[in-house]
């Protein structure tokens, strides 16, 4: 069984949310130092995002996955299915401009959730790509998993 599909055996796991985000520190540095290439082990389609903290107003980055829609890209504030918002999407919500390095580029972008008949078609996208977030959305129940669009500026 290759990486990729045993991560996506796993993924349904609380221990392996729990261990995934142990490692995130070592995930952003490995980003950054390959400069978007490499985040996530390359299980998934990955980027790193930088918000502006909602507090702090200081660069907060974090690795993220993604799938393509057209020019954006479509990300999802799952959190591993924990109680709480992961607080880039909490810093979205505040200032909705952001940037992503993605394959060696940087690329301004700016947020919007996505609500609706969109939601559900995103949504469809992101679970193909991670079937886990399924059971994420039944694990962070009643907190309502956000899904944002990101789009160039």
């Amino acid at each position: 069984m290759s990486l990729p599909a045993l991560a996506r055996r796993l993924g349904h796991r609380l221990w392996f949310a729990r261990v995934v985000q142990a490692i995130a520190p070592l995930d952003r540095l490995v980003g950054r130092l390959t400069k978007g290439r490499v985040v996530a082990l390359g299980l998934l389609p990955s980027m790193i995002i930088t918000t502006t903290g909602r507090r702090s107003g200081r660069p907060r980055s974090n690795p993220i996955s993604y799938v393509r829609d057209g020019d954006g890209f479509i990300v999802i504030g799952s959190n591993f299915g924990m109680p709480n918002h992961p607080a880039w999407s909490l810093n979205l919500l505040a200032e909705p401009t952001a940037r992503v390095m993605v394959g060696g580029r940087v690329i301004p972008v700016r947020a919007t959730v996505v609500t609706g008949p969109e939601r559900e078609r995103v949504r469809a996208m992101l679970v193909a790509m991670w079937p886990a977030y399924q059971t994420y959305e039944r694990r962070a129940a009643p907190r309502n998993i956000r899904i944002f669009r990101l789009d160039p500026r």
